[in-house]
């Protein structure tokens, strides 16, 4: 009878035994085994995952010499036959040695991890809280967490010695700069085990195990010994931020000395940080080093190269930016880091006091005092500084529901800006004020000269895109609307703006002066007039019509769902700027452009973007 059930390794004593040994395979190495050991008696070990049965030694002479189960032997099936597959008692028996060497009490005991008693050897050094991990199976990142907090459950530390390269031995690599390796190689009826330390650059350097140290912070090679005193500081998880995030400087706290976040060439400040659609935390913020750090009188933003970095043990977390701007005091104040700094005003009068209750759109309040308390700064302005200082003073202005002079402006930011030209002046308000958006107030009608708007107000529109603002004789109006609506907007607390006032050409006023025997038509009649027959219409109705059909979807924009107002808003948009370009008031470059587009093309688009609306407001009610 033939016997496939072929072992190379097997124990000794009997079949609970944890004494490994491996046949040699040489015939004269058998030989002289048996001389040495003759009585030896061999088992298929239960702790090699075997059957339990008695082995027999087999010599030859043509092939492998081998263990083999006896005839009567049990049916084993046992997988792992090999050199290999003792390797877990060996190392048992290796560490059980190197512990008395050392004098050092310890408990060895192998572990079943779920594919047989040779999965793991687990070290526990008594009295140094540290146990040791050898890892000889295969394992994924998952189940070396989980293992590793089980091992740590008490408070002990854990190192790890895997027997295989992996995923998870270079994440041990890449957080402490080295991880500690294990093999064993056979050297006549045993197998030598050898500790090897893994550096970064992936080489190895093996020791046998008898020649390490095992001190309470565990297994000690002289290469791991080179690695720890020259490895780098452990870098802390980092995730880029989507979106970026804007920080202020908080003084008068100090950072943490031990922070994991520290680094000799960087700046580690603590800040106010604000990550895109998020709230505001006070974290650490990393900076480069290779300039000074940033005032704390300013709201940066990080828009490219921004990081989380992440502790970890808990320590918190922090943000690392490479990259960093700015922002004007207009963008910074929307940020909610940053408020502009109180300026002494003016008090006025009773009479005065009651002047704005009654009519608060016609009274120009000074904005600063001109005091040695409150010198203006010596220091020129940039242009961009410039735009941002007379935003805020504007936005103040309207904040307390009263008007202003460019003398005061001038006064409260730059001496300089009183001797501007009337150009350089529309030019800069023109800045305050773009982009021209529905939903947010003209800053330059706060603006008076002799109590009425700036008579350059028309010039300033037009390089904004208001509509008719050039032939309008109904500045006035629209300016005291703009006001008002500048009042709500930068109230505390804020109210409802008014709709902006639409301005009319004075040739309509002219049309309507002359013919005012008759009734003027309402904007439903208006909207009415449709072409007859096959008739092309001409270009004053098509307009007309146009002009209709952007009224009734302004009106019914405020009942529409999401998605059909933001329609209705682009064929608003679209609608409005070509009939500025219908009223010449946009420029001869968006002249060009616009003169290709065709008034019934849009008003097409406008009717069925009108049928969409009812439609949506019918699904709302229902």
């Amino acid at each position: 009878m033939l016997d496939y059930r072929l072992v190379q390794t097997a124990v000794i004593g009997d079949r609970n035994s944890d004494l490994p040994v491996i046949l040699p395979m040489d015939p004269r190495e058998l030989d002289l085994w048996r001389k040495a050991h003759p009585s030896y008696t061999y088992w298929c070990g239960l702790q090699l995952d075997g059957c339990g049965g008695e082995l027999s030694d087999r010599r030859y002479t043509n092939k492998v010499c081998h263990f083999a189960h006896h005839p009567s032997a049990p049916v084993c099936r046992r997988t792992a036959n090999g050199e290999s597959s003792a390797d877990h008692l060996f190392i048992k028996q290796g560490v059980r040695r190197l512990l008395d060497g050392k004098n050092l009490r310890g408990k060895v005991e192998t572990r079943d991890l779920g594919t047989g008693p040779g999965d793991a050897v687990d070290v526990h050094l008594v009295g140094s809280r540290r146990r040791l991990r050898f890892q000889l199976s295969s394992v994924d990142h998952r189940a070396w967490r989980r293992a590793a907090d089980e091992l740590a459950s008490d408070g002990s530390d854990v190192d790890w010695i895997l027997a295989s390269d992996g995923p998870v031995s270079q994440q041990i690599v890449s957080r402490h700069g080295y991880c500690l390796r294990v093999r064993c190689e056979t050297v006549g009826g045993e197998r030598r085990v050898h500790i090897g330390a893994e550096a970064r650059d992936r080489t190895v350097i093996w020791t046998p195990l008898e020649d390490c140290g095992l001190t309470p912070s565990g297994i000690v090679t002289p290469r791991v010994e080179e690695i720890r005193l020259s490895r780098p500081r452990q870098k802390p998880l980092a995730f880029p931020i989507q979106g970026g995030a804007v920080f202020a400087i908080v003084t008068g706290v100090a950072v943490p000395a031990d922070s994991p976040f520290a680094s000799e060439d960087r700046h580690l400040l603590v800040a106010d940080v604000k990550p895109m659609d998020s709230p505001i935390s006070r974290t650490l913020v990393s900076l480069p080093g290779d300039t000074a750090a940033p005032p704390a009188d300013h709201v940066y933003r990080v828009s490219e190269g921004a990081r989380i970095l992440l502790g970890e043990k808990s320590e918190g977390w922090a943000i690392e930016a490479t990259r960093y701007v700015r922002l004007n005091a207009h963008e910074a104040q929307r940020t909610g880091l940053w408020t502009p700094p109180q300026v002494d005003h003016l008090q006025p009068t009773p009479a005065q006091t009651d002047h704005l209750r009654s009519a608060p759109a016609q009274v120009s309040t000074p904005i600063a005092k001109p005091s040695a308390e409150t010198p203006v700064t010596d220091m020129p302005l940039n242009r961009l500084e410039l735009v941002s200082a007379l935003r805020d003073v504007l936005s103040r202005s309207a904040g307390r529901r009263a008007t202003v002079t460019w003398d005061e402006l001038a006064r409260a930011i730059s001496p300089e800006m009183s001797t501007y030209s009337i150009a350089d002046r529309c030019s800069l308000l023109v800045e305050v004020d773009r982009p021209l958006r529905d939903r947010v107030p003209v800053l330059s009608a706060l603006i008076r000269k002799g109590g009425a708007p700036l008579p350059y107000l028309p010039r300033i529109l037009v390089q904004l895109g208001v509509p008719r603002s050039e032939t309008s004789p109904d500045i006035a109006r629209w300016a005291q609307v703009e006001t008002d609506r500048a009042f709500a907007a930068h109230g505390t607390p804020p109210s409802a703006m008014p709709p902006r006032h639409r301005l009319g050409s004075s040739q309509g006023v002219t049309r309507q002066r002359q013919g005012s025997g008759r009734p003027r038509r309402t904007a439903e009649q208006q909207m009415a007039v449709r072409p007859s027959g096959g008739n092309t219409p001409p270009e004053h109705v098509r307009v007309r019509r146009l002009r209709g059909l952007v009224q009734q979807l302004e009106e019914c924009v405020p009942r529409l769902s999401k998605p059909v107002r933001s329609r209705v808003r682009r064929s608003i948009s679209g609608a409005q700027t070509w009939l500025a370009y219908h009223d010449s008031a946009v420029t001869p470059a968006q002249r060009q452009v616009l003169a290709t587009r065709i008034p019934k093309h849009i008003v097409r688009t406008l009717e069925k973007t009108l049928q969409a609306a009812r439609n949506d407001v019918r699904a709302s009610k229902r």
